[in-house]
């Protein structure tokens, strides 16, 4: 069987740069569809009217309808039609850098490799849901591109962070300042010397690892192996992604609430916590300091908690995890929450939000306790991947986030 490389150079869809301010919107999955209704009002090329297309029809329309996939491929070829997005004449790399406040990463889109998805050499670590799934299969057949970028990251290659920061010397092909302050760059990589080099890099790498979009790598796998063998072009054997160095990527804290203590008191909840960690009054918020220790807000007061060492199954890459600490501490034996993913009794909030949501969620009285989380660090997120484990629902929170829009990869 011939050798297909781990990534490769597309034709890429893209805005023209005039216009990519008014395209790029926010990955489809972290906006309701209001908030993306809102969003799009008199915005005639945002993105959102492609992978959030419910938004043009009546609120009624269920968002998994047929009608809702057809306005999406309707609405993409508008913006086509119109020369607001067009297609490179050859395939490229391109260049992505973000910046939000101080921090910067920049990265590389590519078209990655289905077989190496399939073979896990590109990594997972979460469960999928079929209806999740589902609709990323539906949304990539109806426009027959994919749109939605899948987050990867690769382990430290000096050489390959070399290769992408040099064509970030030339003038970006996009830059655009998004509404929440994020500064997206993107540079066209069409130099065959550098493709093939950048091609080679990459393809030396043992492994990347999915860091966000688990569903749609996992649609785009299905899309290739209903087309496989049918005399289809084999651009579905590839996939839409975005590969950043993972020691520049960002994993920001992902915190807990809880609506009641399960029947205990306060004081029987600190006591029955003070059983297996170390429980110390905090006259300010606590944001934890280190893998082992968490923040509780509790009855209007935090506390700085520190589990004691033996608790912690530290041969176990997932078990060892904080957010698994809790969950087998405190969480289940304590709280009686066992299962995160179907449980209403806990909710998650991303650490965008800071420790004053926790505060408040808690303060009004919506939730009964919170619990601020040390961030899982990228490291821990590969040694779960590699021992082909699976992460607890919620463990990362991402950001930046990338911007959809930018440039898609069409399958012809």
């Amino acid at each position: 069987m011939t050798h297909r490389p781990l990534i490769r150079p597309f034709t890429g869809l893209r805005p023209r740069s005039e216009d990519a301010a008014a395209v790029a919107a926010p990955p489809y999955d972290v906006l309701s569809s209001d908030e993306a209704r809102q969003r799009a009002v008199g915005k005639p090329y945002s993105f959102l009217h492609i992978s959030k297309a419910e938004i043009d029809l009546p609120p009624e329309v269920d968002h998994y309808a047929p009608e809702v996939y057809a306005k999406s491929a309707e609405n993409l070829k508008k913006l086509i039609d119109a020369g607001i997005l067009f297609r490179d004449a050859k395939p490229c790399y391109y260049a992505y850098r973000l910046v939000m406040g101080e921090h910067t990463q920049t990265g590389l889109i590519a078209s990655a490799s289905v077989a190496d998805y399939d073979a896990n050499r590109i990594r997972k670590h979460e469960f999928t849901r079929p209806d999740k799934e589902d609709d990323r299969v539906r949304q990539i057949e109806a426009l027959n591109a994919q749109t939605g970028p899948v987050l990867l990251a690769h382990p430290d290659s000096e050489e390959a962070e070399q290769l992408i920061a040099a064509a970030t010397k030339s003038t970006p092909v996009a830059d655009v300042m998004a509404d929440d302050g994020i500064r997206h760059s993107i540079w066209l990589i069409d130099e065959a010397n550098a493709i093939e080099r950048i091609s080679a890099v990459i393809d030396a790498l043992p492994s990347l690892y999915i860091a966000d979009g688990h569903h749609r790598s996992a649609a785009a796998s299905r899309v290739a192996a209903a087309r496989r063998g049918k005399g289809r072009p084999e651009s579905a054997e590839y996939f839409l992604a975005v590969i950043f160095p993972a020691r520049q990527m960002r994993i920001m804290d992902y915190n807990r609430v809880v609506r009641d203590l399960n029947g205990h008191s306060v004081a029987d909840l600190l006591r029955a916590i003070g059983e297996r960690c170390t429980v110390t009054a905090s006259a300010g918020a606590v944001t934890p300091e280190r893998s082992g220790t968490f923040g509780m807000y509790l009855d209007g007061r935090w506390y700085h908690l520190a589990i004691r060492p033996e608790l912690v199954p530290v041969q176990d890459p997932v078990r060892r995890l904080d957010v698994s600490v809790l969950s087998e501490q405190i969480l289940a034996p304590i709280l009686g929450i066992a299962d995160l993913r179907r449980d209403t009794r806990i909710d998650f909030v991303g650490g965008i939000r800071g420790l004053g949501e926790l505060e408040r969620r808690v303060n009004s009285g919506e939730m009964a306790v919170a619990f601020a989380m040390h961030p899982t660090q990228m490291t821990e997120l590969m040694s779960v991947a590699d021992a082909g484990e699976v992460m607890p629902p919620k463990s990362t929170w991402f950001e930046p986030k990338l911007a959809d829009g930018m440039v898609s990869h069409v399958l012809d």
